[in-house]
């Protein structure tokens, strides 16, 4: 546990690790996909806004927040879990860094800031604000009944760029629904492949996975699959949107970063798993987003 003599930034870095907060590189790139996207949305209608930096940081703090309270309480409800598996088993819960209590009190005061800021974005964001939150939460209870969990990982991280989008404009609109489908199949794709080093526990624990499912082979299957449908969204994007030369760029090389990841894992070699979960996807989304960007504003 963290001793009280602990200084305030040893703490913050201890939480930090809880909830991964690296990862968030795999939604934040598609959040600001979706929030430049919102003032050129606005641009072809004749509004033309500068940039909103109060709106701006409030969107960051929305994707902090929800992310932060996601995977914390992901980790507390999965303490038991993850004390059972020598793969998690000294992660900051089981290891005793952390108390679960904390855990869960981190998890709500984060719940909170989250519906709180959207507040103060516009009436629609914090309607949804309790659906986007629902949601997120909920992912964590899905490993125990339906092997469809990684899916709502993916929707969990698919409401970055639409809620983004929102936080500008106030209404829904095709584009960014379509990076929302984007991130949905890329995400639950790539949590797969993460998922495939814990077959065994998650089939001899009764959890539910797509590979404890359908074992390592097919579950790769699967996983080619929704990447393939990633791929068909970010074209599909790109074709209604009619972008620049610059975004061709961008979505070419987060193809063949998703087809790379597929060369590095191999039914028969996972020894590359983390590799492809983390650096590939993490290297595909930012590249993606700033060609993106720099092409809506070309």
């Amino acid at each position: 546990m963290i001793a009280n003599g602990t200084s305030p930034f040893r703490r913050f870095l201890v939480y930090l690790s809880l909830i991964r907060f690296s990862h968030t590189v795999f939604a934040l790139p598609f959040a600001l996909i979706g929030f430049s996207l919102g003032f050129i949305e606005l641009k072809q209608k004749g509004i033309i806004l500068p940039f909103q930096w109060p709106l701006f940081v409030k969107m960051l703090l929305c994707m902090v927040f929800a992310r932060s309270a996601a995977m914390a309480f992901n980790r507390y409800l999965d303490r038991h879990y993850d004390a059972l598996n020598p793969r998690t088993a000294k992660r900051e819960i089981p290891a005793g860094i952390i108390k679960p209590q904390h855990a869960l009190v981190f998890t709500i005061v984060n719940s909170l800031l989250f519906v709180l800021t959207t507040w103060f974005i516009n009436t629609a964001c914090f309607y949804l604000s309790f659906i986007a939150l629902f949601v997120t939460l909920f992912y964590s209870y899905t490993k125990r009944f339906t092997a469809l969990c990684h899916l709502v990982l993916g929707l969990g991280l698919a409401l970055a760029p639409i809620g983004a989008f929102l936080a500008v404009t106030g209404y829904f609109a095709l584009l960014p629904v379509l990076f929302s489908a984007s991130v949905l199949t890329w995400v639950a794709g790539f949590d797969i492949i993460y998922a495939l080093q814990d077959e065994n526990f998650d089939r001899s624990n009764k959890l539910h996975s797509i590979p404890a499912a359908l074992g390592v082979k097919k579950a790769l299957l699967v996983s080619v699959v929704l990447h393939f449908l990633t791929a068909a969204t970010v074209i599909a994007a790109g074709i209604i949107g009619r972008f620049h030369w610059v975004y061709w760029c961008g979505a070419a090389s987060y193809i063949a970063m998703l087809v790379y990841q597929h060369l590095l894992v191999k039914p028969g070699d996972l020894s590359k798993v983390n590799i492809a979960f983390a650096n590939t996807n993490g290297i595909a989304g930012v590249l993606f987003a700033i060609f993106t960007i720099i092409s809506f504003f070309v």
